[in-house]
């Protein structure tokens, strides 16, 4: 194979438009999942902005990109994708037909190991390297909003009617309910992830925000947008107050579910299964095939979901001590979380515990919004 190895700087405007075709024309040769958005060269380039080792191999075939490969690399050659930890999809863009070898790519690129949490279904390739497959719910919005809802209502139809009950009244309650479907106001932004930071620390969880360079990221992604990526603030309002809201991340036909929280304030009116109705509407009208709920099974996405996709975790190594030593920290860790995660038995209590921490530490009483991440 014909790699070149580049720091995010370096890309050619050339080379990042044939990596966002590749991504537009996905659907088109059936692999949908290629078009997820944190597979863009909007994403690695944002998170390069914010954190050292990111590279693009790049694969040429008869001098022209057939394949590109973000990953963020150590000085000791232990690889991982691009975010991980925040990212919800993971791999190779590629062209229809491409294949590559495993080891070659990790070669040319200097990695002992690469570790994937999310890696895209179709990465064939990497297959020998996946150590689980997980589901990840999605809202289908190929035929559109009014067959979403009625996909919904087959299966749920007290579901369906309570929730648009609950917007009424809360219309009723506080005051006219509106909502945005792209709000550009950076101070809404800044109350949605004051909400998460209080929702993870009230429910036990590390908080993301807490980390100035997530911060930073989720800023500039807010203001980045081209054709086929953006940044996207949705959010409900009620009496002109926001009542939820979700950052995420579309391209031209995905949009995923990053970023959700809501004013515990207005809970009883289920305000953040609102929003991502609403954000079906409006994002099936804009051409959205379907928003990615993002792996993890919480009762909110099962409510909402009409299909899953999957992906998968994992190592790609080469013979070498830095993977082995690599792997060998870092798989009993996951062994554990993902053995606590499937077994409600094990996950009930422990979340209950986390819960009860957070209470401790922010002084005052669990109210439970969790939500995605």
């Amino acid at each position: 194979m014909d790699i070149s190895v580049y720091r995010p700087g370096e890309l050619t405007a050339a080379d990042r438009a044939a990596w966002t075709a590749l991504q537009s024309k996905a659907h088109l040769h059936g692999a949908p999942e290629l078009a997820n958005p944190f597979l863009s060269p909007e994403f690695a380039l944002a998170v390069g902005r914010c954190r050292r080792g990111v590279r693009i191999a790049v694969v040429r075939e008869g001098g022209e990109p057939a394949a590109f490969f973000p990953y963020q690399r150590s000085t000791v050659g232990v690889g991982r994708a691009v975010g991980l930890g925040l990212s919800d999809c993971q791999g190779v863009v590629h062209r229809p037909g491409f294949t590559w070898d495993a080891e070659e790519l990790l070669r040319a690129c200097g990695l002992a190991v690469w570790e994937f949490d999310h890696l895209a279904e179709g990465q064939t390739p990497f297959a020998a390297h996946v150590t689980g497959t997980f589901p990840s719910p999605v809202m289908d919005l190929e035929q559109g909003y009014e067959a979403y809802l009625g996909r919904l209502r087959a299966g749920s139809p007290k579901f369906v009617r309570s929730t648009f009950a609950k917007e009424r009244r809360l219309g009723r309650a506080v005051g006219e309910v509106r909502y945005v479907h792209d709000e550009r106001d950076p101070g809404v932004l800044r109350t949605l992830m004051a909400w998460k930071s209080a929702q993870y620390r009230r429910t036990g969880r590390s908080d993301r925000f807490a980390h100035p360079w997530i911060t930073r990221l989720v800023h500039q992604l807010f203001h980045t947008r081209t054709d086929s990526f953006a940044g996207q603030l949705s959010v409900l309002y009620a009496d002109g107050k926001p009542a939820a809201a979700h950052f995420g991340l579309r391209s031209e036909r995905v949009l995923t579910c990053w970023f959700p929280a809501y004013d515990p304030a207005f809970a009883k009116f289920s305000p953040g299964l609102l929003l991502h109705l609403h954000m079906a509407e409006e994002g099936a009208a804009d051409g959205i095939a379907y928003l990615d709920l993002g792996r993890g099974q919480k009762q909110y996405k099962d409510s909402l979901k009409t299909r899953e996709i999957s992906v998968s975790e994992g190592w790609v190594t080469r013979r070498h001590p830095v993977a082995l030593g690599h792997r060998a920290r870092r798989a009993p860790v996951r062994a554990v979380r993902n053995t606590v995660l499937a077994r409600p038995e094990l996950f009930e209590p422990a979340d209950k515990l986390l819960k009860r921490m957070g209470k401790f530490r922010s002084g005052g009483q669990v109210t439970d919004t969790t939500t995605k991440k």
